[in-house]
């Protein structure tokens, strides 16, 4: 399983980058990742595939998250 979540981030030009985030963008595309070096790499293909990028309206914003696991425990444990 891949350690890294690729999340491409499609947002208003009007919004400023610091603000772009999952609950902002226009647009979102999230893909698995081995690497933080993939994720990135991954992200403006993932975009450029998609179509979500519009001109000069929207711009593209990548982040790279590490994928988090619940751990797993029997039931009597969790009470």
């Amino acid at each position: 399983m891949a350690d890294f979540l690729t999340v491409a981030l499609v947002c208003a030009s009007t919004l400023a980058a610091p603000d772009c985030s999952r609950e902002t963008a226009l647009d979102v595309a999230v893909a698995p990742a081995p690497t933080p070096i993939t994720c990135l790499m991954q992200g403006e293909t993932l975009a450029a595939q998609s179509g979500f990028v519009r001109g000069q309206e929207t711009y593209l914003k990548v982040a790279c998250e590490r994928r988090r696991t619940a751990a797993l425990r029997p039931e009597a444990e969790a009470r």
